[in-house]
């Protein structure tokens, strides 16, 4: 993965590039808004971290000359503006999650894999055991037969079923479902958790709970 980070400050900027190096991410580090908008017209980069306040050009136009564009690159503001009507603006203009300095290291780097994740190419059709998902049409069958899911739990099962045979803790599960600024409970991952289980429980898999984990969605014992 290919990150873009556009903070001004040097020493953070030199802080955060360590971070994204030592999860194996390729960075380019420019520090002001003509810079980035430059690099963006010329280089493949599949996310961009970007500081609202730099110098010269601020981080709000390089995301309206971004998707002016056309393009669809995933945009994490990284600011210290925390107000309501910042939050909007930048989600108005295109930007696709917020966070606010000072921030947690596991955080930041949680929410750019998340970006990656959901901008990643999905299949058409997906299946495991008797379980089939059409990404296209938002259908679920079980051997064939349709199930009722709510949007909430059609995005859970959708995930596990990416991550089928690896486990995810629930803050993962949040991470990877929700829209930008929206908020779900951890209870409230374990309440669709439930609900889940319950209409799938003829599929022939099943959602385990790993014990101080998370989940993992899997095929049944025959």
């Amino acid at each position: 993965m290919h990150i873009l980070l556009v903070e001004d400050d040097s020493v953070l900027a030199d802080g955060i590039l360590r971070i994204f190096k030592g999860h194996g991410m390729v960075v380019d580090v420019v520090q002001n808004g003509s810079d980035a908008d430059a690099l963006l017209q010329r280089t493949e980069i599949s996310v961009v971290v970007l500081d609202i306040g730099l110098p010269g050009m601020d981080g709000f136009e390089v995301i309206r000359r971004l998707r002016a564009r056309g393009s669809n690159i995933p945009v994490l503001l990284l600011t210290a503006r925390d107000s309501v009507q910042d939050r909007v603006y930048g989600l108005e203009l295109g930007a696709d999650d917020y966070l606010v300095k000072p921030f947690a290291t596991q955080e930041l780097v949680a929410r750019v894999r998340a970006l990656l994740r959901r901008s990643a190419p999905q299949p058409l059709e997906m299946h495991l055991g008797g379980l089939s998902l059409n990404t296209s049409s938002r259908r679920a069958k079980i051997n064939g037969k349709a199930i009722e899911l709510s949007v909430r739990e059609w995005a859970v099962l959708e995930y596990l079923l990416q991550q089928a045979s690896r486990v995810v803790s629930r803050q993962q599960i949040i991470d990877a479902i929700l829209p930008w600024g929206a908020e779900l409970t951890l209870n409230a991952v374990e309440v669709y958790i439930s609900r889940i289980r319950l209409k799938i429980a003829d599929a022939g898999i099943e959602i385990r709970t790993i014990r101080g984990f998370g989940y993992m969605l899997e095929k049944t014992e025959a």
